[in-house]
């Protein structure tokens, strides 16, 4: 008798699909998601890198382990507090419960009372326009690139944008300043030198065919030594003089001064010294959704209003919520991150080096995101071996830690203290785990 083809043996699908687990995995997962991961499975065991009888038992584990989404929580144990990579901000409480909320039907767009369509985003306005009283009106779209897009068409399409061109930078992920203004249909008028741009360069290129006139704070970067900048109070005066709208992208998101961070430029400073547009993002410094912010003058923020294009950038109703929830409710994440008590950060810090018999070292971090450059956020961290840095990456839960001089050093600074026993965790199982490795424990 020949022997049975061992594929013979492999589950068919309508068994599998019959199974138990797969029944309550229908709760979380399409149809389509349950049998690509059965599919999966079966090619497998016809490649005989699964033995027939262990097929059932691989889609119940697969199907326990999938998600509906591919994203992972990651603890930021970086000490970098806006971390684009990790999504920029956390939202505060307030702010996942106004997610929650906006997640069937609100009303976004209607006055309830009247039974009429109202204003896109009433409420997220009113609480800006409450947070930054120099602004007259506010306007929200889906980030900050898409506000400076918005007023550079609005304004200069066809027509000049004045700019120095110290400030046409990139700003990440290989975007730059000149392309995004470029792509509006408006020409780029360069004042000044990389480090220099004086008042009387402004004047010189004033015209009437100048749209706008763009001052953009750099975040990212500083320029040292021989340089000259023109303060925004006199560049409005010249500007207004002129009859050109000066709008300051500002990038970070402070809505007024922060005493931690005395350089960072903020919206109601700006508007105080003359812009009549604040361009600025909501998941920055703000410590909200991604959003661009649009503020000041009230007829200039219509006419970008009225605009064909502010259709296709327009804020959803999620992250007008969370907007909203983030700007009137308790300071977020962000800003706990920046105002933490060094002190209870070195007790949290030691409580873990003791327990794990590790180092505690000084560890600045940093603002991240574009915001205050340079400015060092002094705090604490774990000293770790360098090669546990891929198993907290990659543990449960995913701990990122900062590599830097040969250690993997996990600060704090942006934990919750509630999952300070989480890391702890996740640190002793990546340890153990590096023990048993062939090299042994490095560093």
């Amino acid at each position: 008798m020949d022997d049975v083809d061992p594929r013979r043996l492999i589950p068919r699908t309508n068994d599998l699909l019959a199974l138990p687990a797969v029944h309550e995995a229908r709760k979380r997962l399409s149809e389509r998601v349950i049998r690509d991961v059965i599919r999966k499975a079966q090619e497998q065991a016809r490649r005989g890198e699964l033995e027939p009888g262990r097929v059932g038992q691989s889609v119940v584990a697969a199907l326990a382990a999938r998600r509906a989404t591919t994203l992972r929580p990651v603890l930021n144990a970086t000490g970098v507090v806006v971390h684009t990579n990790l999504g920029r901000a956390p939202l505060s409480a307030q702010a996942i419960d106004a997610l929650l909320a906006a997640s069937g039907y609100v009303d976004v767009e209607l006055d309830l009372a009247e039974g009429t369509r109202s204003r896109r985003g009433a409420g997220a306005r009113a609480a800006l326009l409450a947070a930054c009283p120099a602004a007259e009106d506010a306007l929200v779209v889906n980030n900050g690139a898409a506000a400076l897009v918005l007023a550079t068409t609005a304004l200069a399409a066809g027509r000049e944008v004045v700019v120095s061109r110290g400030e046409l930078v990139e700003i990440g992920a290989g975007f730059r300043l000149p392309d995004l203004i470029e792509s509006t249909g408006a020409v780029l008028h360069e004042v000044g030198a990389t480090n220099r741009t004086h008042l009387h360069d402004y004047a010189d290129a004033l015209s009437p065919e100048t749209g706008c006139v763009l001052k953009v704070h750099p975040s990212n970067f500083r320029v040292e030594g021989f340089t000259s900048a023109v303060p925004l109070r006199e560049l409005s005066s010249l500007a207004a003089a002129n009859g050109a709208p000066l709008v300051a992208d500002l990038g970070s998101g402070l809505l007024a001064p922060d005493p931690c961070l005395p350089h960072e430029p903020d919206a109601a400073t700006a508007l105080a010294d003359g812009a009549d547009v604040v361009i600025a993002s909501g998941d920055k410094l703000l410590g909200g959704p991604q959003a661009g912010l649009l503020l000041g003058r009230r007829e200039i923020i219509a006419r970008l209003a009225r605009h064909p294009l502010a259709r296709a950038v327009r804020a959803d109703k999620l992250a007008l919520a969370a907007l909203e929830a983030t700007v009137a409710g308790d300071p977020p994440p962000v800003v706990r991150s920046l105002h933490a008590d060094g002190r209870d950060l070195r007790r949290r810090t030691e409580a873990l080096a003791q327990a794990l018999g590790v180092p505690l070292v000084p560890h600045d971090g940093r603002v991240g995101g574009g915001g205050a450059p340079g400015v060092p956020l002094a705090g604490w961290a774990l000293r770790l071996p360098e090669g546990l840095a891929v198993l907290l990456r990659t543990g449960e839960p995913a701990v990122l830690p900062r590599v830097h001089d040969g250690s993997c050093l996990v600060d704090l600074r942006c934990v919750p203290e509630e999952d300070d026993e989480r890391v702890l965790a996740a640190v002793r199982q990546a340890l153990a785990a590096l023990d048993d490795a062939p090299a042994g424990r490095a560093g």
